[in-house]
C-alpha cells in the first residue's frame, strides 16, 4: 500500500508541476507576434517584402537558377 502512495504522490506532484509552469507561462496575458524576418548576405527583410517591376524579375531569374525564393526576395531588394 504504500509503493501505491508514493507512486501516486510522485504522479500528482509531477502533474501539478506541469500545470503550474503552463499557468506561470501564460498568465501575463501578453501575446507576443513573431515577425517573419530572414538574413541573408548581411541583409535582413521582415514581413512580406515590397518588391518593385525590376526587383520581381530579379527574383524569378535568381529562382529559375536555383535560389530559393525567400533568399532572392532578400538579395534582389537589397542589392537589385
Amino acid at each position: 500500500m504504500k509503493r501505491v502512495m508514493t507512486g501516486a504522490l510522485i504522479v500528482a506532484v509531477l502533474g501539478i508541476g506541469g500545470l503550474g509552469s503552463a499557468t506561470a507561462a501564460s498568465s501575463s496575458g501578453e501575446q507576443t507576434t513573431r515577425q517573419d524576418c530572414r538574413t541573408y548576405s548581411s541583409a535582413t527583410e521582415c514581413g512580406e517584402p515590397r518588391l518593385n517591376e525590376k526587383q520581381r524579375a530579379c527574383v524569378t531569374s535568381a529562382v529559375q537558377q536555383g535560389m530559393t525564393e525567400r533568399r532572392a526576395e532578400v538579395e534582389c531588394r537589397a542589392f537589385g
